[in-house]
């Protein structure tokens, strides 16, 4: 039997590479002859470089960049196994916790910090960059990013404007005679689950601005510059950022990853299937184990369990996941993709507890899953039917 193991991060107890670690250890308790592929998976969010490293055995590395205040910071990326493929997350370099609380202000907030991120992944002489972009502290619609990488914003007197989303609508025109060349040739896909425009009501200003800091009067101005930015934009790059559904990720660095270095948004499941070869490794194979922290309604939207499931649905590959938690419209991911899930909960537990056995029951939940679903083919011996209460007659 080969079995292959996708699962995301459990958040706040594993990683996505730790819980394929102990599902994988409950697969070889009740299969022990079992084929394992352990493929740690995650949507785009906090956790994917570190899980495509794991998946494709690539490697991380480091480079100092700029704050969202401008300090020196240290940030990692991942080189991935293929040699030509990286990965950056936007909040290890721009990220809300990297700023105290009373220190957040993303008006002056910068994103260039991510721009020298991309460009030490460029290094790397890469022919694609996977961009995961949550968790920003900024809201300068990329600004910033497009400064590291070589784009010069002016005011009307031609000097440089200072970091951040307040000093945007004092923007008079984007030169890109300087723009790095080490863009040339190169994919960036950016990992965007969210659908919010860049300005307006749904705006990153609006919607996001305030866990940032913003004050009402901050989110007025915050979202007037980033209309006159995207206008600017247009004008001056041919790029048209304002309605572009994931343009307000980030604080609009979604947008800014568009006109700055060509980045095309992508579901992050999505990404990260293709990067680690998902498909090509389901094929064949007798099931596939997928899993999360929680399962519940929003689970059927695109997160990891299901993208993974949807994919194994379409190859005839059975779909089972394991899930912290089992919440209200768990039952909907079912008409997703997935064969069956199961709490690893062994019944009533304090949420303490069940963070610090995670491992522990993950690994539990896992080998009796293995054993429904060898009892189900007919392949359990007598000795593990009894054990599981499975009769072989009436």
């Amino acid at each position: 039997m080969r079995v292959v193991i996708a699962p995301d991060k459990f958040k706040g107890s594993l990683s996505a590479s730790e819980a394929a670690e102990a599902m994988a250890r409950g697969v070889a308790r009740a299969a022990p002859s079992a084929t394992i592929d352990r493929a740690p998976m995650a949507d785009g969010g906090e956790g994917t470089v570190a899980a495509l490293i794991a998946s494709t055995n690539g490697a991380w590395r480091e480079a100092k960049v700029r704050s969202p205040m401008g300090e020196p910071v240290v940030a990692r990326y991942g080189l991935l196994g293929d040699g030509r493929t990286a990965a950056i997350e936007m909040a290890t370099a721009s990220g809300l916790v990297l700023v105290p609380p009373d220190r957040r202000d993303p008006t002056i907030a910068t994103t260039i910090g991510t721009g020298e991120l991309l460009l030490a992944a460029l290094s790397e002489g890469v022919d694609k960059v996977i961009v995961g972009i949550g968790g920003s502290a900024t809201n300068d619609g990329g600004a910033g990013l497009g400064q590291a990488l070589g784009f010069r914003l002016l005011d009307s007197e031609g000097r440089e404007l200072p970091p951040g989303g307040g000093a945007l609508g004092r923007l008079d025109r984007i030169d890109g005679s300087n723009r790095r060349r080490e863009l040339d040739g190169v994919s960036i896909a950016v990992a965007c689950d969210v659908t919010n425009p860049l300005c307006g009501p749904s705006g990153a200003s609006a919607v996001y601005g305030p866990q940032k800091g913003a004050t009402p009067e901050m989110v007025s101005l915050l979202d007037a510059n980033l209309s006159h930015f995207a206008a600017i934009v247009g004008r001056d790059l041919g790029v048209s950022i304002a309605e572009i559904p994931g343009s307000g990720a980030a604080g609009g660095l979604g947008g800014g990853l568009v006109a700055f270095a060509g980045g095309r948004l992508q579901p992050g499941i999505d990404l990260v299937i293709e990067a680690v070869d998902l498909r090509a490794r389901l094929e064949g194979a007798d099931l596939c184990l997928t899993g999360e922290g929680a399962l519940d309604d929003q689970s059927a939207f695109g997160k990891t369990a299901v993208g993974v499931a949807r994919l194994s649905r379409s190859l005839g590959v059975p779909a089972f996941a394991l899930a912290g938690t089992i919440g209200a419209g768990a039952s909907a991911t079912l008409d997703q993709g997935l064969d069956a899930y199961f709490s690893i909960c062994p019944g009533p537990i304090a949420l303490e507890e069940a963070i610090a056995r995670a491992g522990e029951l993950l690994e539990d939940a896992t080998a009796m899953a293995i054993r429904a679903f060898l009892a189900g083919r007919g392949a359990v011996g007598a000795t593990e039917r009894e054990r599981v209460g499975v009769r072989s007659g009436p």
